[in-house]
């Protein structure tokens, strides 16, 4: 443990001085101050406008930091030649990436937490008030960035940034469009085609489930048992992508 703390450590600091990761940021926090001028001049409820503008760049732009940095994380100790100092160490390849995971969500964590306190002083000016229910809204949007930063991290580990990123982003829009494989299934007429895409649908990341924010937004009740089951399906699908990574990472050949 005490590697895998001081390999995400170590990550945390090189994120910090990242220049996207500001860049990203500073984009996030106008589009959620902008969200204020947009509700005043939108004919519609400005409330919800706010609301739903602010959540919305919260999930956006902490996506992109996710993917535009974590699908450089271990490119760059390759390309560096450090990945061979750090393995000659008495370091495991799976410790290495896990490393690098906790360490970039750690980063995301924080920034989340700053886009959040500046959306929530918006919706505070506006209303004079804070509902407890966007940081629902907010908790899973963060749940949602753990499992695409492991997605970026398994697409590092064998491709170059560019691609990593044009993989992780698909796989992003994806999981948003997935949804749509039920309704396909629903109209089918039984038989191999259905079951086929049945399994695709399996497969394929289902990433609605931590879209609270319609709900969350427009005040509409949310059963209970999908909080859990939604933490569960998010728990278990980035141990399944890490899982993945690490086994690609100790199969690589650094020679």
């Amino acid at each position: 443990m005490k590697r895998i703390g001081a390999i995400a450590g170590i990550t945390f600091k090189e994120a910090k001085r990242d220049r996207i990761l500001y860049l990203l940021f500073f984009f996030a926090a106008l589009g959620i101050v902008a969200s204020r001028v947009l509700a005043i001049l939108t004919v519609g409820d400005r409330v919800k406008i706010i609301k739903d503008v602010g959540l919305a760049s919260i999930a956006v732009f902490g996506v992109l930091m996710a993917i535009l940095i974590g699908t450089g994380l271990v490119y760059k100790e390759i390309d560096k030649k450090t990945i061979f100092t750090l393995l000659a160490k008495p370091l495991h390849r799976a410790e290495f990436i896990l490393g690098k995971f906790l360490g970039l969500v750690l980063t995301l964590f924080v920034m989340t937490a700053a886009m959040t306190v500046i959306f929530l002083a918006i919706v505070y000016a506006h209303t004079l008030q804070v509902e407890g229910r966007l940081l629902v809204a907010v908790a899973y949007i963060f749940l949602e960035l753990v499992l695409i930063t492991a997605v970026a991290i398994l697409f590092s580990s064998f491709s170059t940034p560019i691609l990593s990123s044009l993989f992780a982003l698909a796989f992003y829009l994806i999981g948003h469009l997935s949804w749509g494989l039920e309704l396909i299934i629903k109209k089918m007429a039984p038989g191999t085609g259905r079951t086929l895409v049945r399994i695709l649908y399996l497969v394929l990341p289902d990433l609605e489930n931590f879209n609270f924010k319609t709900e969350v937004v427009h005040g509409l009740p949310i059963p209970p048992g999908i909080y859990v089951s939604s933490v569960l399906y998010g728990v278990c699908y980035t141990a399944f992508i890490l899982g993945l990574a690490v086994l690609v990472f100790r199969r690589r050949d650094f020679v």
